[in-house]
């Protein structure tokens, strides 16, 4: 869960730093949501549940392009693109392990 407000909150950052045209903080929280992204391919379980760990490896690293093209075009729809997909895995993931904040 941290993971993927994680990549919500820098997404946001990589946004603002295209807008502002910060070329070097829009590399920066870039490369830490690739970063996130990296770490959740790596942590999929394909022994357990492979329908699952296919899927999200796809998007993973569909995600990761995204990102890289948002930094080589200073495409701000495309990080608006992998924000949408974040939060409905954030959501999928609450409802899965149930929201502790109250």
């Amino acid at each position: 869960e941290m993971l993927y407000e994680g990549i919500l909150r820098f997404s946001n950052q990589a946004k603002k730093a295209i807008e502002i045209n910060d070329v070097e903080k829009k590399v920066y929280w870039i490369n830490r949501v690739v970063a996130i992204f990296a770490e959740l391919l790596n942590s999929l379980d394909f022994k357990n549940g492979a329908d699952t760990a296919y899927y999200l490896n796809g998007l993973y690293a569909h995600q990761i392009q995204l990102m890289s093209e948002a930094n080589v075009n200073n495409d701000t729809k495309k990080i608006d693109m992998v924000i949408k997909v974040t939060k409905g895995l954030l959501e999928a993931w609450r409802e899965v392990h149930g929201s502790n904040l109250g």
